[in-house]
This record gives structure tokens, sequence and C-alpha cells, in this order.
């Protein structure tokens, strides 16, 4: 199967050496093209545009920064390409931001299937990421034989919507227990507790969580570098969450503090770095 990829960053990237890797052919869009350099050194043929790359291939999967950026891409530059093809859309948006997409997409006789993940780029690489699916079972069917080399058995969760919603709920939990973690961290040190002792009680109890080892020594290191999931990506997916959830009806005034908190990121020179870079943030004065 020729399949294309539109966005070649971090997840994008891993995601296409992936799949060259597994046999398939591929054809890859960045709007910066010297990004699709080290996939096309693995083989994939890069194309010049979106409407290019999508022509060369019966499956679609886009790797974009946002919803506006997808909706161009796949709508304004793609566009009449797209019909006959099934999208694999990974990037995080709001549920009614795809619900919408989806629309679109069948008006220029396309399909979308929802393709949230959990994971990052070594789990791309290692075909281990967790697949969340929102979309119609046929076209889960259709897409099944690609995702066996992206991960394990995809979740279909419901239509179009629901992968997105379980999305944003767990990048929810993967900044509150961040910050929560940062501050019991930071309150240890600056008591003069051991943080080792600290951490034997904590791993052995209810509340551990294995993010917390994960990230403990780039917090103790102040080393935020070699990002697989910056802090510019956890605000824009955090202010999705906020915005969902009010949405819903739900009460989500506990949490706008840490919002209020991310944004403070990009003048601090956070954004690129490792979500975790957030300890800096919670250190105050």
């Amino acid at each position: 199967m020729e399949i294309c990829l539109l966005g070649t960053g971090l997840l994008g990237a891993a995601i296409g050496e992936r799949l060259l890797g597994s046999g398939y052919r591929l054809t890859v869009w960045n709007r910066h093209a010297e990004r699709c350099g080290p996939l096309q050194a693995l083989g994939a043929t890069v194309a010049a545009t979106p409407a290019g790359a999508v022509a060369a291939a019966a499956l679609v999967i886009t790797v974009l920064s946002d919803a506006p950026t997808t909706r161009a891409v796949l709508l304004e530059q793609a566009s009449t390409a797209l019909a006959g093809r099934l999208v694999l859309q990974v990037a995080t948006i709001a549920p009614e931001e795809s619900r919408e997409l989806a629309v679109a997409l069948a008006v220029r006789g396309a399909e979308l299937l929802e393709l949230p993940v959990l994971g990052s780029r070594p789990e791309a690489l290692a075909g281990t990421l967790q697949l969340m699916v929102g979309g119609e079972a046929a076209a889960l069917e259709r897409a099944r034989p690609v995702l066996a080399a992206l991960g394990g058995e995809p979740r279909l969760l419901g239509p179009v919507g629901a992968a997105l919603t379980a999305k944003l709920a767990l990048n929810q939990l993967i900044a509150s227990l961040t910050h929560s973690f940062s501050l019991s961290l930071h309150l240890v040190q600056r008591a003069g507790v051991d943080v080792e002792a600290f951490m034997a009680i904590l791993r052995a109890s209810a509340l551990y969580a294995p993010t917390f080892d994960k990230k403990l020594a780039k917090e103790l290191a102040d080393d935020y570098t070699n990002a697989n999931f910056p802090t510019a990506h956890l605000r824009k997916d955090l202010l999705l969450f906020l915005q969902t959830a009010r949405g819903l009806g739900l009460e989500t005034e506990g949490l706008d503090g840490l919002a209020t908190l991310l944004e403070r990121a990009t003048a601090a020179g956070l954004d690129e770095l490792d979500y975790s870079a957030l300890h800096r943030l919670t250190a105050g004065a």
C-alpha cells in the first residue's frame, strides 16, 4: 500500500520511519521541506505539495501541529485530490474540530478516521503506540494493516470525536500529574527531606505513577533537552481539554491555575523543552 504522510515533525518522522521499516511505500510532505530529508534518505518520496503527496496514495496520515494547520493543508491545499482517500488524523485537536473536519472531508469524497496516540517518538519507532480510534468500524478495518505496524490492537472508542475526547482526558492527566509531582518534589527539597527516602515511600504507595520516576532525573538535573513532547504541546492540549470540558458543563476552576502557569512557559524559554520543564515554573522565588 502506498501511504502519504503529511507532517514530519518529531512524531510524524518517527511514524514515517516505522512505516518504511515495515515495508510500506511512503510519500511525504512538510511545509519545511528540509525536514523530509531523513525520511527521504530511508527511501521515502518527497512531494512538493500536499496535493501531490495525496495523489500518490490511497491512505493519508496527517501529523500536523493543530486544527487550523490540519484544515488548511487538507481542505485548502490537498482539497479535491483527497477524493476516495482514507485520512488518519493523528494530531491532538478538539473533538468538535474533528467532527467539523470529518464533514468537510466527506464533501470532498474522503473519509476521516481519528487516530490520536498515547506515546511519543520512542514508542512510534518501536511500534508500541497505544492507538485510539474514532470513526466507522469499516474504516478501521481498511486501515488495520497499517495500524498493526504502529502499535497494539487499536481501540475503537466510538464515532469521530470520541477518540480525541479520550486523548484530551489522558493529556490532562499528564499535565496534572507532572504539576503535582513537581510541587511535591520542590517541597521536600526545600525542606531538606531526602529525595530518595521520599521516593521510596511514594513508590510503595497507591499514590505512585510511573511518570514520576520517568521525569525525576530530568527535574533533579534541571535538564529538559531532547524533548519527545514539548511544553508548548502540553499547554495546547490542556487548553483544548479546558475548552471541551467547559462545553460539557464541567467545573474546571481547579485546573485554570495550571493553564495560567503554562502560559508563562513561552517567556521563560520552555516551549521547545520537555514538558517536565514546568518544574522550573513551580520553583517560584
